[in-house]
Formats: C-alpha cells, sequence, structure tokens
C-alpha cells in the first residue's frame, strides 16, 4: 500500500502561503473570512443554521488570527487601530451568530473588503524586506475550508 494521494489544490495553497510576503497572507486570511461569510448568508435562506454557525465560526477565527498576529510593539497607531476593528468584527460576528442577523455578516463583510483591497495595495509594493513587519508578525497562518 502507498501513501494516500494528497489533493493537489490543498498542496497549492500550501506552497502559495509558504512562498507569499506578510501583506499577501493578510490578503488571503481576508479571502477565507469573506468566503466563510459569503457561505454564512447563502444558507440564512433556507434556514440551514448549522452551516450559517460553522462558517461564522470559522470566519471569527480568521479575525482571531488576525488580532494575535499584531505587533504592537512596532505597529503603532496603525495596529491599535486594526486592533480595535478585528475586536469590534469578532464582537459582530458573535451578535451575528446568536441572532442569525445576514445584515451584521453584510456590514462585517464590507469592512473586510475595504481592509482587504487596502491589504493588497500595500503586498503589492512589499518587498523581500518586509516593510511592514510592524503592522503584523511574521507567524504561521492557515486559511482552510
Amino acid at each position: 500500500m502507498g501513501l494516500p494521494q494528497k489533493n493537489p489544490y490543498d498542496q497549492y495553497k500550501r506552497t502559495e502561503i509558504n512562498t507569499a510576503n506578510q501583506g499577501k497572507l493578510i490578503v488571503m486570511l481576508y479571502d477565507g473570512a469573506i468566503k466563510f461569510l459569503n457561505i454564512a448568508l447563502e444558507n440564512m435562506n433556507p434556514k440551514t443554521y448549522d452551516i450559517v454557525n460553522t462558517n461564522i465560526i470559522k470566519a471569527q477565527d480568521i479575525v482571531t488570527e488576525l488580532l494575535l498576529s499584531l505587533n504592537m510593539k512596532e505597529g503603532g497607531e496603525i495596529s491599535k487601530n486594526l486592533m480595535s476593528l478585528y475586536v469590534y468584527f469578532k464582537r459582530r460576528l458573535l451578535e451575528a451568530n446568536l441572532r442569525k442577523d445576514p445584515e451584521i455578516i453584510k456590514e462585517v463583510m464590507k469592512m473586510m473588503k475595504d481592509l482587504r483591497e487596502s491589504w493588497d495595495k500595500i503586498s503589492s509594493k512589499e518587498t523581500r524586506g518586509d516593510q511592514h513587519a510592524g503592522l503584523h508578525s511574521k507567524g504561521s497562518f492557515s486559511v482552510e475550508g
């Protein structure tokens, strides 16, 4: 018996994560959270609340990862502002999950999309020297479905 075959898409994503610059990793985390919130929204009607719950929790986990990755020592005011936003996202997503309120999910998603766009611009300008190390620390990230 040979080793089980690994999913080529998973291998591709793992390689993409391992070779991405810091800004690109942040963008990938936002992409994951937005994807999970879209799935949650799609399952509000018909009311498949188990799927809604699971995907809101996945988005919350990504927000927690973003929050924990902040470098508060070197990030200054920007890191403090991001921390406040991430805490707000977590609180609103908890509320959305308890109430099963699609409007709260849409609110958080809109802000995440705006932040994602900003990080995408930053990461496209980022050099190998990692100019933005003060905002987020270098850590390991994973976006899994």
